[in-house]
């Protein structure tokens, strides 16, 4: 899409003849369109003739296109990638149908011991953080795509073991196939769809994709509780089975429409943050220097190491609280009821199918850490808040201050996903992107597994002003994390472009 001079009436008027160009001059003007409309260096065409300078000669955020809202975005969508997106609330439906209530059908429908499911569950996620790390090699090796229908196998695989399996170590290879499936596919479907969106519109995708993956959770947990019946094991059975079809139905795609697609890279072609880092390693790029680079190597650069430490923070304080953390404080100490908890998920699903669009375009343009930080210092309110539920306890007030938490944590998540996976995928070479990926999901997974660990120690122990501190400080620490990270990227990673100097 070109953008128009800014030229006057008169002008316009005065010069409304096309003038023959010298044969040099045309042959550059033919070649400056071609290099636009090729997207060199993952630039939109509207970043390069956007205004370059702001006041006193600063540097100005340059997007990729001046399209706004939700029809702005589909409309600017490549068709991989609104295929891509076509199947995010259907899978992410089984998903709420029947994790939440697993642990109640292993311990009420199976007969297994609450201590015993317990294990089982947490199968979940070592499963997962195992498989990250070869799941990260394939997908530079043998295509993301390739690895996410491998994903997909595991899921529908254990989601059918599961819903016939009336044994314990039956049960355990299918949880740890779903499992494996949320450590090699986490990173495989970040990585496809990096290849499939650059730029600006990658961090918005991913923003909506966040969105719709909770739209979908949020609409399955509520057919979830109002299906399944542990007086009939058979509501059970189904929606195993149902999960178990809404994985068929991203594979389809992918054998079909999506089929010409491989998610590998082909050629030393990689993004700007990638590039750089190829330049000063001075090692070959490509698919020869993917199979030699290992984790380590990745992970001794320094802008890899404080985002993968903000990621581990991130999940730490975050996510691997809303299941254990949160509703431990909420019930113990705020003393709300069971309900409040429920309505209280309900709140966060809600404020971020609302807001994410809106905190979307807020974030355009602006610098990623910044966002991020102020992901941080949100999060630390947010705990400030809930701790604040333990000095008025079994009250209204408490009541209030457990949805106000939750609503104030969910504006918190939209900052995440609108800013941490584009700045991933912009580090990453495109050879290298499923370590990059691997390694930022690895760090998540972690975060997830010691989070509630640590939250069970200080909540069991009677300490809710401790778990609040340990918390605050947690996402206090992101936010500093995120100013540290600044000064190890490039401002294209970061959300911004430098502009070129003009040419005479």
């Amino acid at each position: 899409m070109w953008c128009r001079a800014h030229t006057s009436p008169r002008r316009s008027r005065t010069h409304g003849a096309r003038r023959r160009l010298p044969a040099w001059q045309d042959a550059a003007a033919r070649s400056d369109r071609e290099s636009v409309t090729r997207g060199v260096g993952d630039r939109a065409a509207s970043e390069i003739c956007s205004p370059r300078r702001g006041p006193r000669g600063q540097d100005r955020p340059v997007t990729s296109s001046p399209s706004r809202g939700a029809l702005g975005f589909w409309s600017e969508l490549p068709r991989d990638g609104r295929w891509l997106l076509s199947t995010v609330v259907v899978n992410t439906f089984g998903r709420g149908l029947t994790l939440p209530f697993t642990i109640i059908y292993l311990h009420e429908v199976r007969g297994f011991s609450l201590e015993l499911a317990g294990l089982l569950m947490g199968l979940i996620a070592v499963s997962g953080l195992l498989a990250t790390g070869p799941g990260g090699v394939l997908i530079d090796r043998i295509g993301a795509r390739k690895v996410v229908l491998i994903g997909l196998a595991c899921a529908v695989s254990g989601q059918v073991i599961l819903a016939f399996g009336t044994v314990p170590w039956v049960v355990a290879v299918g949880l740890a196939l779903f499992g494996a499936q949320f450590g090699i596919g986490w990173p495989a479907n970040t990585a496809l769809i990096s290849t499939v969106v650059r730029g600006d519109l990658r961090q918005r995708y991913f923003a909506v994709n966040f969105a719709l993956v909770n739209l979908g959770i949020g609409v399955g947990g509520v057919v979830g509780g109002l299906m399944v019946d542990v007086e009939r094991p058979v509501t059970f059975v189904v929606a195993f089975l149902v999960n178990a079809l809404t994985f068929c139905i991203p594979g389809v795609v992918l054998f079909g429409p999506l089929r010409h697609l491989t998610g590998r890279a082909t050629s030393g072609a990689g993004t700007a943050g990638g590039d750089a880092a190829s330049r000063e390693t001075g090692e070959p790029d490509g698919p020869r220097r993917a199979t030699s680079t290992g984790y380590l190597a990745i992970l001794r650069r320094p802008e890899v190491a404080w985002l993968t430490l903000l990621a581990g923070l991130g999940a730490f304080a975050g996510y691997g609280q809303m299941e254990s953390g949160f509703p431990a404080f909420a019930r113990q100490f705020a003393e709300v009821s069971t309900r409040t908890v429920g309505f209280a998920f309900v709140v966060n699903t809600a404020v971020i199918v609302l807001l994410q669009f809106w905190v979307m375009e807020r974030a355009r343009g602006r610098r990623r850490t910044s966002v991020l930080c102020a992901l941080g210092l949100i999060w630390a309110a947010s705990w400030l808040l809930l701790g604040a539920a333990g000095v008025m306890p079994g009250t209204w007030g408490a009541v209030a201050v457990v949805l106000g938490f939750m609503g104030m944590f969910a504006l918190g998540e939209t900052l995440l996903q609108s800013a941490m996976p584009a700045l991933v995928n912009d580090l990453a070479p495109d050879h290298l992107r499923g370590r990059y990926n691997a390694v930022n999901a690895g760090a998540f997974q972690a975060g997830t597994i010691v989070g509630p660990v640590a939250a069970g120690l200080l909540l069991d122990r009677g300490l809710a002003g401790g778990f609040t501190v340990m918390a605050v400080l947690v996402c206090l620490g992101i936010a500093v994390t995120a100013l540290i990270l600044r000064r190890q990227v490039t401002p294209e990673a970061d959300g911004v472009a430098v502009p070129e100097p003009a040419m005479r």
